[in-house]
C-alpha cells in the first residue's frame, strides 16, 4: 500500500494536535475546534506552512505556534525549530493560483538552495534585556519590527562580537512573523549569502535567485563585514538591496564595525548603509550585566535563588565585555558547584571565585579589570567600550585606546597577548607599540601626562 505525501502530513498534524493536548492551556474544546480542522500545506527541515479555516482560527493557532514549533522539534527529530506559519485558507489558495498565474513563476524555484536560515524562536524583544549600552539599538529594531520599510531603512547595528547584534536580528524576525504572518521575512549570514550566491552562478540561476530575493518583505543580514572584498556578491547583494529598498522593503543589518571602517566593501554599498540609520551596541553595564546573568540562569531551568548574590555580583562584574563570557563563567560555576562543592544546596560565593580563578583578569592588589580601565577611560574621554575596543582609528580614540592598553600594562601586569583579547583580538606588536607610544608621550607631553595621571588615580584611590 501505497503512502501518499498528504497522508504522511496528517499523520504528523494529528502527532501535533496529540502533542498540544497535553498542554493545559490548549483545551480540548479549542482544540477540537479550531486546531483539528487545521491542516499542514507545506514542511520541510525549514518551514512549516499551517492552514487554518479562518481568520479567527488562525489567531489561536498562532497563539500556540511556539508549542507547535516544539512539537515538530521532538516530532521530526529536528537539531533545530522550523518556522511555523499560520494562514488562512483563502488567502492561502489565492496566493497559490498567483504564483501559478504569474509570468515569471517558472523562474522563481524555491529550493534548499534559496532557502532562508532558520530563525532562533527564543530570541525575541520580550527576552532582550536593555540597558543604557543598547536601548537606542533596540527601540531603532522594534519600531522597525512594528511598521517594516517606514521608519529606519536600511537599519545598521554595528558593535563588537557577543553584544546581542543577532539577538535583535532575530526578535525583528520573530516579531514580523506573529504580528504579519502574511510577510516574507530572510534571515541570511554574509558568508552563507556568497555561498548561495556561487551555487546559483554555477547553477546558471542568478536570476532566479534575483527574482526570489525581491518578493521578500524584510531582509535580515548579519555580519556584513564578511562580505568585503567579494567582488561578485556586492553585484548581486546591491542589485537586491536597490530592488528591496525601491519597493519600501526592510532591510536590517549588522556588522562588528560602521559601514565606513568595513574594508574591501564597495563604496556605493557604504553610502546606501549610511543613507539609513546606524546604532551602535557597546559592552554592558555592571547592572545590565548582572540583569542578562539572572535570566540566562532562569531560563536554563536553574532556581536563582540558589546562587549567592555576591556570586552573581562577582561574574557581573568580571564578565561584562559580551554575552557570550557570561554564559561561559556562568557553565564554569555551574559544573564547578555540581563536581566539587561539598555543600550541595545554594551555590557560594567561594565556590564562584574558585571556579573562575583562572579565568578572570583581576589584580589581587588592586581588584582592578580591563573592563573596569577601558570603561574609566571611556567616561573621562567621553567615548564608549565599543569605541576605545573598535576598530576607529581616529586621533581621539586611538589616544583614549593607547592608554587604556598602557594601563592594563602598568596596573595589571597582564601579558601583551592578553590584553590584545581584551582589546578585539590585537596581537602583542601593537600592544607593545601602544605601550611605548604613551610613554614617550608622557616624556614630553605635560598635559597628557596629567591626564593618564588623573585617570590612574581614579582608578587607584589611597
Amino acid at each position: 500500500m501505497s503512502y501518499s505525501r498528504d497522508q504522511y502530513l496528517k499523520e504528523v498534524w494529528n502527532r501535533v494536535i496529540a502533542d498540544l493536548s497535553d498542554h493545559e492551556v490548549v483545551t480540548p474544546e479549542i482544540l477540537n475546534t479550531f486546531f483539528r480542522p487545521a491542516y499542514i500545506a507545506e514542511l520541510n527541515s525549514e518551514k512549516a506552512i499551517i492552514v487554518t479555516q479562518n481568520s479567527i482560527a488562525r489567531e489561536i493557532v498562532l497563539q500556540q505556534a511556539d508549542l507547535i514549533a516544539a512539537a515538530f522539534v521532538q516530532i521530526l527529530d529536528l537539531e533545530k525549530p522550523l518556522l511555523v506559519e499560520i494562514r488562512v485558507e483563502a488567502e492561502y489558495q489565492k496566493a497559490k493560483q498567483n504564483a501559478a498565474d504569474s509570468p515569471i513563476s517558472s523562474t522563481i524555484i524555491v529550493d534548499e538552495d534559496f532557502n532562508s536560515l532558520p530563525l532562533q524562536t527564543d530570541q525575541t524583544f520580550e527576552n532582550f534585556v536593555i540597558g543604557e549600552c543598547n536601548r537606542e539599538s533596540q527601540a531603532a529594531a522594534l519600531a522597525c519590527a512594528y511598521n517594516p520599510g517606514k521608519y529606519f531603512n536600511p537599519l545598521f547595528i554595528y558593535g563588537n562580537s557577543g553584544l546581542g547584534k543577532t539577538h535583535l536580528l532575530m526578535a525583528i524576525g520573530n516579531y514580523v512573523h506573529k504580528a504579519f504572518p502574511d510577510k516574507k521575512v530572510y534571515y541570511i549570514e554574509s558568508l552563507k549569502f556568497v555561498d548561495k550566491v556561487v551555487k546559483a552562478i554555477q547553477n546558471n540561476r542568478i536570476d532566479a535567485f534575483k527574482q526570489y530575493m525581491s518578493t521578500m518583505d524584510v531582509l535580515l543580514v548579519d555580519d556584513i563585514q564578511f562580505l568585503a572584498g567579494k567582488e561578485k556578491s556586492h553585484e548581486i547583494f546591491f542589485s537586491i538591496y536597490n530592488e528591496l529598498i525601491n519597493n519600501h522593503k526592510q532591510i536590517c543589518i549588522a556588522s562588528d564595525r560602521q559601514p565606513r571602517e568595513i574594508k574591501g566593501l564597495e563604496e556605493r554599498l557604504i553610502s546606501r548603509f549610511n543613507s539609513g540609520l546606524s546604532v551602535g551596541i557597546d559592552s554592558p553595564e555592571f547592572e545590565t550585566s548582572l540583569a542578562i546573568l539572572r535570566l540566562k540562569i532562569q531560563n536554563s531551568g536553574y532556581d536563582i535563588n540558589e546562587v549567592d548574590d555576591r556570586g552573581l555580583a562577582y561574574i557581573a562584574s568580571n564578565f561584562s565585555g559580551n554575552i557570550r563570557d557570561l554564559e561561559g563563567a556562568w557553565n564554569r560555576v555551574l559544573f564547578y558547584a555540581i563536581m566539587f562543592q561539598e555543600d550541595k544546596g545554594v551555590i557560594s560565593f567561594e565556590t564562584v571565585v574558585k571556579a573562575l580563578k583562572d579565568q578572570t583578569v583581576v589584580s589581587d592588589k588592586t581588584g582592578l579589570s580591563p573592563n573596569k580601565i577601558i570603561k574609566t577611560v571611556a567616561d573621562y574621554y567621553g567615548l564608549t567600550r565599543q569605541q576605545i575596543t573598535g576598530k576607529t582609528r581616529t586621533r581621539n580614540i586611538s589616544n583614549a585606546r593607547h592608554i587604556s592598553i598602557y594601563l592594563c600594562r602598568k596596573l595589571l601586569d597582564l601579558p601583551y597577548i592578553k590584553i590584545g583579547e581584551e582589546f578585539g583580538g590585537r596581537d602583542h606588536a601593537t600592544i607593545m607599540s601602544a605601550c611605548r607610544k604613551v610613554e614617550k608621550q608622557i616624556s614630553k607631553d605635560r598635559n597628557y601626562a596629567q591626564a593618564v595621571d588623573e585617570i590612574e588615580r581614579q582608578l587607584t584611590p589611597q
